[in-house]
């Protein structure tokens, strides 16, 4: 297989490029690095493509390893043939190559191998020559091979046993195989039966089928789980005369011959006892597999939009984790997210004495530390302290305070961990989960890194999934997001700084460490100082790493080291100074570049018109946050319930999942709401991902309220 090709057609990328962005990967250059430093090199490949690229070629290498191992194996037999090599060359899949080495790896006891140690491959051949006539006849013949040593006590015996081999060989045969698995998956169904008298979630599944070809990823999921918890048990089934008329027509070529009754019997007993049982397996993990990646994509892309929410800067922020017998936990942090204070309230009890105390203490925090935004978790409790909040607020405009229900998914998580508990020793699990509610609105990605991304409650079934692989898809999207924001080295935690490309968790902790020890870091080349941060390492991060203190203005953008004399020279070249960097005066640069001539600028300077193109952006808005552009949190002022909502309401409302059968929507009642994909779009929309990404904001109109079940029904067709 040649790999460079395959990736070239199926990526659509020129083959030179693709094979210099592969020597990048080998080289140990980061995703992050690749694709905003090396543009030039990948065509300005994006980190999502290059991580693409990377998974298969990854793939790819370990079939063409698969394929030298079976080769080498088989070669040991002395059974590599000219045929039996090409065969494995032109192998698609590791299955396919699996299938070519079957016949010839070594066997545990089976039946045809027991049939094999008695002595009756010779009668097999006889069967599988399918001759016109027999003399004698195979009945007679297969006397021959009666013994009582070796256990075959009568004809019937040896003419079962050689079946056995038939059925085996029938089996092991490559081709047969790749055959059958198609017709299987093109013409089967599978089939759901109810396991348990008791009934359960999986309800809809119970006598349910569907054509195997046409089931979508989350039904998969759903139903191995289903089976995985013992209420369903699954099946796949085909059509017995396609399948058994595709073998007939491969091995039968004598239909007349005195032994196809024996060879019919075989190739049936081949079938239903070796091969379907064997590609029903290969199928549903197939199946399993393709709806693992298709799910991880789908929590990967949530994810991204989640990390990538808007951060609420410059305000004073009053985390409120809801409670019921242990209180709420309150934390007042200040712009920067340092705690100011903390406190815990009573306002959901049922003593009048501790709610105006609870009162009290809040106007007091929100009075003295000038608290903008109170931010209350949507946890247990969470409706009552709304409530709370919302009639505090209406008690004191002046204040301007608002509040806002966070998705508190993972902040427990976070509470309870080993960070958590260096970064305040003193305080206890819930006050902890207070600083968390409050920091995720100040800066939803500095504070979501601390928490495995699994745990943040924006995928389906991803408990179902093949964690490893799930890992590393949610690993490489923090890594994108961490590296695409960038960080402030002097304030940013180890646990965020251990994304950024060329840093490892122990380099961030030396970082933290380093800074903690003498103070802030000066420059990005400051960095150098840090022990398990070499020339290599710098080279990676440097780019990502910004440092507001440094008398290097280019310290703070994303302009990279390589490219400062390059971007000094191009300031020059327009008669600008660092000065008016530092003053946000550049925003004349591009279209003075634009005027000279981009590709004349940047052949003067020595670089490419991408890294140009980089450089303009950081100088014209430096120190820039990319995530600026999004949608800003709705801050809310009073309280609506789900005993308010009625059918034909215009709401506004913030997309907080997205799954492959439609949208959750955040419309303030402490219930999301399901957008179903059919009311999405009044055109044909395949998966809801085209339409809406988490963090949306969008209009919704209510269609049905279930109060009972706690479901909202709603529609983004307003009309």
């Amino acid at each position: 297989m040649d790999i460079i090709a395959t990736l070239s057609k199926e990526l659509n990328i020129e083959t030179q490029r693709l094979i210099d962005t592969i020597a990048l990967m080998d080289e140990g250059n980061t995703i992050p690095f690749i694709a905003r430093y090396r543009k030039e090199v990948t065509g300005s490949l994006d980190d999502t493509t290059l991580r693409t690229l990377e998974d298969r070629l990854t793939y790819l290498r370990n079939i063409e390893k698969r394929k030298q191992e079976v080769k080498d194996l088989i070669a040991a037999q002395e059974k590599l043939t000219p045929e039996i090599e090409l065969a494995i060359e032109n192998a698609k899949t590791i299955t396919e190559v699996d299938d070519i080495y079957r016949p010839f790896r070594p066997h545990r006891k089976t039946r045809a191998s027991v049939a094999r140690e008695k002595g009756l491959e010779p009668l097999a051949e006889a069967i599988m020559a399918q001759q016109d006539s027999y003399d004698p006849p195979l009945e007679v013949y297969a006397e021959s091979f009666i013994s009582e040593e070796k256990g075959v006590e009568n004809a019937e015996q040896a003419l079962a046993g050689a079946c056995d081999i038939i059925a085996e060989d029938v089996s092991d045969n490559a081709e047969y195989r790749k055959a059958l698995r198609r017709q299987t998956f093109d013409f089967g169904e599978l089939f759901c039966k109810k396991a348990k008298e008791e009934d359960s979630v999986y309800a809809q599944y119970y006598e349910y089928n569907e054509p195997l070809k046409k089931i979508p990823a989350h039904r998969i999921l759903a139903i191995n789980r289903g089976e995985k918890e013992e209420y369903l048990k699954v099946t796949l089934t085909v059509g017995a005369d396609i399948v058994l008329n595709y073998l007939f027509h491969c091995v039968v070529t004598n239909p007349e011959s005195p032994a196809n009754k024996y060879l019919s019997a075989a190739v049936i007993d081949s079938y239903e006892r070796l091969i379907a049982p064997s590609i029903e397996r290969e199928i549903r993990n197939d199946m399993f597999d393709n709806a693992c990646e298709g799910a991880i994509k789908l929590f990967a892309d949530n994810l991204s939009h989640l990390l990538m929410q808007a951060p609420l800067k410059g305000k004073t922020v009053l985390g409120f984790d809801p409670g019921y017998v242990n209180g709420c936990k309150t934390a007042v942090v200040d712009k920067t997210g340092k705690v100011l204070d903390t406190a815990v309230v009573y306002p959901t009890t049922k003593s009048q004495h501790r709610i105006e105390e609870a009162k009290r203490i809040i106007k007091y925090m929100i009075k003295k530390y000038s608290v903008d935004v109170v931010a209350i978790g949507n946890g247990t409790a969470s409706k009552e302290s709304e409530i709370f909040i919302a009639g505090i607020l209406r008690e004191m405009p002046e204040s301007g305070c608002k509040y806002i229900i966070i998705n508190e998914a993972g902040a427990s998580i976070y509470s309870a961990s080993k960070l958590a508990a260096e970064e305040f020793p003193d305080f206890d699990v819930m006050q902890r989960s207070a600083v968390s509610i409050a920091r995720r609105l100040q800066d939803p990605l500095a504070e979501l890194v601390k928490i495995d991304p699994k745990g943040i409650g924006v995928g389906q079934y991803q408990h179902d999934m093949k964690q490893a692989r799930l890992d590393q898809a949610l690993g490489g999207v923090v890594e994108d997001c961490v590296n695409a924001v960038g960080v402030d080295v002097n304030t940013a935690s180890y646990s965020l700084l251990s994304y950024i490309s060329g840093i490892n968790i122990t380099a961030a902790k030396n970082i933290v460490k380093y800074r903690e020890e003498n103070g802030e870091f000066k420059s990005r080349a400051a960095i150098l100082k840090v022990p398990r941060i070499g020339a290599k390492a710098y080279e990676q991060c440097a780019g990502f790493l910004r440092v507001p203190e440094s008398r290097e203005i280019l310290d703070n953008t994303g302009v990279h080291p390589e490219s400062y004399e390059a971007a000094k020279q191009l300031l020059t070249m327009f008669d600008y100074t660092e000065q008016d960097v530092r003053d946000n005066r550049l925003q004349g640069l591009s279209s003075a570049v634009h005027k000279k001539g981009k590709a004349k600028v940047a052949e003067a300077l020595g670089i490419g018109e991408p890294t140009l193109d980089d450089m303009i952006r950081e100088l014209e808005k430096p120190g820039r946050d990319v995530r600026d552009s999004t949608p800003a949190p709705e801050l809310r002022e009073d309280v609506m319930g789900m005993e308010d909502l009625k059918p034909d309401m215009i709401l506004t409302g913030t997309v907080r999942n997205v799954i492959d059968f439609g949208a959750f929507v955040d419309i303030g009642v402490h219930q999301d709401g399901l957008v179903h994909i059919s009311q999405m779009s009044d055109k044909y929309v395949k998966h809801p991902s085209q339409v809406v990404s988490l963090g949306d904001v969008v209009k919704v109109r209510v269609l049905s309220v279930d109060l009972k079940k706690k479901r909202i029904s709603l529609s983004m067709l307003l009309k």
